[in-house]
This record gives C-alpha cells, structure tokens and sequence, in this order.
C-alpha cells in the first residue's frame, strides 16, 4: 500500500518556442489547463504502474478542483483523505518549449493548509509506503514523516521543490531521490561532495537511508545497501519533460512496494520517467505497468554496481 501526502495542482500550461526572457511577453503556442501537482502526478504514477494507492491532500471549494482531481478519481486512487478547504485550489503555472524544457511557477493555495492529522496512524505502518515531497508545508512534512517512521513504514522523501532540509526530517528518511540541483543543495546545507556519485554514497553512509538521484537523459546513480548503482537512461524522443521526475518516483514505489530488488525498482523508475518524456503534459504521460515493464528490462540489464567507498 502506497500513502501519498502532497500537493494537488492545477497546471496552466503554455507552449512557446522557447521560454521566455526577464521582462519580455511573447506569444504562445498553445494553452491547456490539466491536473498536476508533485503529490497527485506521483499517486497517479504509482496506480498506473500497478500499486493500490491513498492520496492525502487539499484543494479549493472552486472550479479547479473538479479538474485537478479528475485522473485520480479516474484511475482509482482512493480519495478519502483529500480535504475541501476555504482557499483556492494550487496552481502551477508552466512554459514548455519546443524542445521539451520547461519553466515553472507554483502557487500552493490550498496545498498550504495541508494537515498531517488525516491520515490515521494504523495506516502508517509496516507494508505502507509513504511518498512525500515539498510542495506543502515542511512543518506537516516532518509530522507526517515522523509518525511513520514509528509506526514502521517505509519514508521515501522527493526532496523537491530544494529547499533546506532539518536532521530531524533526515533522521525519519528510508529512501531520498533528488535531481542534480536538489542533490547539490543539500550537499552545500550538509558539509557532503556535491558530485552525483559522491553525494549519494555520503549521505547513505551518514543517514543509513537509500539515495537516487537522477541524472536526466543520463539515468540515475543510486546508493543503496551498500552499493552503488549505475543506472542509464534509454533513449527517447523528448516532447515533454514535465513529470518525468514524478513519473520515476511513483514507478520506482510501487515496485518497492510490490517487494522487487533495488535494481528492478531503479529500473523501472527510470523506464517510466523516460517513457513520460514522450508525451506532452504530465498526468497525460505517465505510462501503464505493461510499457514500463517492457522498457525496464532493457534498462536493468545496463545497471552497474560497485560497493560504495
């Protein structure tokens, strides 16, 4: 079982030819309003990569949160810990160019009156994933984190939007995947080598907690049981790279979850993450368990290990 605790977003999405410049208004190429958010693309992720999944989150008494939960209520995510509240619903205001590089802007909204309190503690136990990220409030973050790692559950933080992280929310932490700007933020607040490799063996060592951080079109390296892992990134034709990072967290738990090796859950995160590269949006473009599965297996025979020095 995977319990999700964050944000659910409605993402305003512009296409441009490219991003724009400080100060400069340009025309788009085209507009779409679809449902996002780091916490909703990651419970949608892991349901459509095959694990029963729980959402907890918040959203606005407004037009946008129909839309922003549409393909979690589609998908089968269940929706029980999702509270109205008196605010608007959170917002992502994103330029993707024509290269699939993006820019984005997040207005939290609802997402800030996120309440740790909902979920039960009997859900947060052994055989229960819990997925976090840091698009609502770090207090609830650490709260939530904290609990489960009582209750003996499995704490997988994607640090990410970076920002600093306190040794009480590290000291709850089972598994932290980071991108290279996510990694080298937290080496520069924890005194650690800011190359990917390095960081991740250090902090393994100093937390006992497993690491990935993602390398984009390069794959990942992971420190995980004492290893390090190598992992490449198979090629794609980019479109889009707007949740692929949710994409790879939310493959990478429910394998974790369905009880795979380290290796097969990289793989797999991978393999969705690069999958999702390929179609535009971000909720739109989170694969299915069969073609996540199909990739991963040439993805997970290039993984290499070594022992972690």
């Amino acid at each position: 079982m995977i319990v999700v605790f964050g944000s659910i977003n409605l993402d305003l999405v512009a296409r441009v030819a490219r991003l724009p410049q400080e100060g400069e208004t340009m025309a788009g190429m085209s507009f779409a309003a679809l449902p996002g958010g780091k916490g909703a693309n990651q419970a949608l992720a892991a349901r459509r990569a095959g694990a029963q999944v729980a959402m907890a989150g918040a959203v606005g008494a407004d037009g946008f949160a129909a839309t922003a939960m549409r393909e979690l209520n589609a998908s089968g995510v269940d929706l029980q810990w999702v509270r109205h509240v008196d605010a608007p619903t959170g917002v992502a205001l994103i330029h993707v160019d024509s290269a699939g590089r993006n820019a984005i802007t997040i207005v939290a909204g609802a997402n800030a009156a996120m309440d740790p309190a909902i979920v039960p503690d009997e859900r947060l136990v052994g055989g229960t994933t819990l997925v976090l990220q840091l698009e609502v409030p770090m207090d609830a973050v650490v709260s939530i984190a904290a609990r489960a790692k009582r209750g003996g559950a499995r704490v997988l933080l994607n640090a990410a939007p970076a920002q600093p992280l306190s040794a009480e929310l590290l000291a709850t932490l089972d598994v932290l995947v980071v991108n290279e700007l996510e990694a080298t933020a937290i080496a520069s607040m924890h005194a650690m080598p800011t190359e990917p490799e390095d960081f991740a063996a250090a902090f393994h060592r100093r937390y006992a907690c497993a690491v990935v951080v993602t390398l984009g079109a390069a794959g990942a390296v992971a420190a995980v049981d004492g290893e390090l892992l190598v992992v490449g990134a198979p090629q794609v034709e980019v479109v889009d790279t707007t949740g692929a990072g949710d994409a790879l967290v939310g493959a990478l738990a429910a394998s974790l979850d369905r009880g795979d090796d380290w290796a097969q859950a990289i793989a797999e995160g991978i393999a969705a993450g690069s999958l999702a590269c390929s179609v535009a949006g971000a909720q739109a473009a989170l694969p299915d368990r069969v073609a996540i599965a199909g990739l991963a297996t040439s993805v997970r025979s290039g993984v290499r290990g070594r022992s972690v020095r």
